[in-house]
């Protein structure tokens, strides 16, 4: 049975829209066909605490590295080939290209026979960068696919790569699932809830982060508000600019 190993350091509990991302799409593979290899949430009790009960509502075995930041250093990359061995794992998929993909020849020699990474914003960013894009051309060329969201950060990740693996590259966008997201499924609770009424609704939800752009929709709303007057700018979430 093929079995695949998931290298990632973006991982639950730890918060954010790569770890939802990947943990989404793992929820959905045969359980006993994949292993987790990711980095610890945080240092201390209420860390360890955090992610062993996360790990435990797994259908799936999750192996955590004593690290708070999985990176390709040697010792990481002995670990990963340890656990592709150990558990007959023929495929890695790399949650995250850059910089856990370098490892992907050692994986490749260690018998893996298929390499799969996935290319988010941060890898677009490498991109535009000499030194960064140079290694994130390596690990176009030692993996088989590099999967992209959208359309921005392929044309981006594709101008660092070299034509013939440019071309390898796939779509991988993130489902949606209509069991939990669809028509009726609590939106008029939450506009009572916010003295919404009727009023037209522009939802951010979203890490409060500068590059995730909410101070551009902020900025935006007095143009909104010219034509249509009753709209509202409802922002969901937490991060460092919550207060600014």
């Amino acid at each position: 049975m093929d079995k695949t190993l998931l290298v990632t350091n973006d991982f639950p509990p730890r918060p954010g829209g790569i770890q939802a991302f990947l943990h989404n799409i793992a929820l959905r593979l045969d359980p006993d066909r994949i292993v987790v290899y990711a980095s610890t949430w945080k240092r201390g009790q209420e860390g360890a605490e955090a992610t062993a009960r996360f790990d435990a509502e797994q259908p799936y075995q999750v192996v955590r590295d004593r690290t708070t930041m999985l990176l390709p250093t040697p010792r990481v990359t002995r670990r990963a080939t340890a656990l592709l061995r150990e558990h007959g794992c023929t495929s890695v998929w790399f949650g995250a290209a850059a910089p856990l993909g370098l490892m992907a020849p050692a994986l490749r020699a260690a018998g893996a026979r298929r390499l799969v990474a996935t290319t988010h914003g941060h890898e677009a960013a490498w991109a535009q960068l000499p030194a960064a894009r140079r290694l994130l051309r390596r690990i176009g060329g030692s993996t088989d696919t590099l999967t992209y969201l959208g359309e921005y950060t392929r044309s981006r990740i594709a101008a660092a790569l070299a034509p013939r693996d440019a071309a390898r590259m796939v779509q991988l966008p993130p489902g949606v699932d209509e069991k939990t997201f669809h028509p009726g499924s609590g939106g008029d609770e939450i506009r009572a809830r916010l003295g919404l009424a009727e009023r037209p609704v522009v939802v951010c939800v979203s890490r409060l982060v500068p590059r995730k752009g909410q101070d551009t929709l902020i900025q935006a709303m007095p143009r909104i508000l010219k034509r249509v007057p009753d709209a509202v700018l409802l922002i969901v979430g937490g991060g460092r600019t919550r207060r600014t």
